[in-house]
C-alpha cells in the first residue's frame, strides 16, 4: 500500500513516521509513504506556489501549475514502480468526514496520492481535473492538509498485521463495533488520592470472563448513549444491538440503573 504525499512541509511527517508503534507499518513497507515537496515543482527564483485569488478577497490560492506538475510526477513514479494509480485525495472542510468505516475500507487497498492544501485552498481546476475524493477531519478549519493526512495514515497503519502488540486489540476500539469504547483500568488496585482511595471496579477483579464482558458492553452502551446517541441510533438501525442491549438501554433511560 503506497501513499504519495504532496505537501509544502514534508519535514512535518518524519517524526510521525519513525516514532511510536505505528512505525512498524512504515518500516515493514506495509504502508509505504513517499513525500513530495510541492516547491520542487514550482518555477522561478522564489519557487512560488500561491497567488492572489481572481475576483479579489483575502488570502492566497495555491497555483494550478505546480500542482499539475507534482501530480504528474507522482503518477509517473507510481507507474514506474508498478504501483496502482490509486485515487487522488484532497483534504478540505467540504469533504467526507474520516471515520473508522472509511479507514477499514482503505486497509489492504492500493493507497493514494494525498494532496495537502494550504492557504485559502487550491485552484478549483486542479480539483476538477484530478481529485477523486475529498476528506475532512470534522467541522473546523485547519491551516493545511498535513494533520488530516497524518491522521489518516496513522489510523490505517495501526490496522496493518503485526503493528499492534495484540492482533485483537483494535476490535475493542471505539467505533469498531459502532459504539464508544468502555473505560479501562490497570495497577494499582487502589489508587491513593487526597480524596481517598479509588478502587478498580470489583467485576474486573472477579475473574468471571462472562461478567466482565457484560460489564464492558454495558459501560460502552451507557457512555455511547450519553455522549453519542447518534451512534446508538445507527447501531440499532444496523441490527447490531442485542435484546440484552436494548433492555439495558431501556433501564438506563428509565433511570432504574
Amino acid at each position: 500500500m503506497r501513499f504519495d504525499v504532496i505537501t509544502l512541509f514534508p519535514d512535518l511527517f518524519a517524526p510521525f513516521l519513525t516514532q511510536g508503534i505505528t512505525r512498524r507499518a512504515y518500516e515493514s513497507g506495509q504502508v509505504d509513504v513517499k513525500l513530495w515537496n510541492l516547491r520542487d515543482h514550482a518555477e522561478g527564483t522564489y519557487r512560488r506556489v500561491d497567488d492572489r485569488p481572481f475576483g479579489g478577497g483575502p488570502g492566497m490560492v495555491m497555483l494550478a501549475e505546480p500542482l499539475e506538475r507534482a501530480l504528474g510526477a507522482v503518477a509517473s513514479a507510481r507507474a514506474d514502480a508498478g504501483a496502482p494509480a490509486g485515487p487522488v485525495v484532497l483534504f478540505t472542510p467540504t469533504g467526507r468526514r474520516i471515520d473508522q468505516a472509511l479507514v477499514r475500507e482503505w486497509v489492504g487497498g492500493p493507497g493514494a496520492t494525498l494532496l495537502c492544501g494550504r492557504y485559502e485552498g487550491i485552484d478549483q481546476r486542479v480539483i476538477d481535473r484530478h481529485v477523486d475524493i475529498e476528506l475532512s477531519l470534522g467541522d473546523f478549519v485547519l491551516s493545511g492538509g498535513e494533520l488530516p493526512a497524518l491522521t489518516l495514515l496513522d489510523a490505517i497503519a495501526r490496522l496493518m498485521p503485526g503493528v499492534l502488540g495484540d492482533e485483537q486489540s483494535h476490535l475493542q476500539d471505539s467505533f469498531e463495533q459502532g459504539l464508544l469504547d468502555c473505560p479501562h483500568y490497570s495497577r494499582p488496585e487502589l489508587l491513593a488520592t487526597p480524596e481517598g482511595e479509588l478502587p478498580v471496579p470489583p467485576v474486573l477483579l472477579s475473574g468471571h470472563h462472562k461478567d466482565i464482558a457484560r460489564w464492558r458492553r454495558e459501560q460502552s452502551l451507557a457512555l455511547t448513549a450519553r455522549r453519542r446517541p447518534d451512534l446508538i441510533a445507527a447501531a440499532r438501525a444496523a441490527g447490531r444491538l442485542t435484546k440484552a442491549d436494548e433492555k439495558f438501554l431501556a433501564n438506563l433511560d428509565s433511570g432504574t440503573l
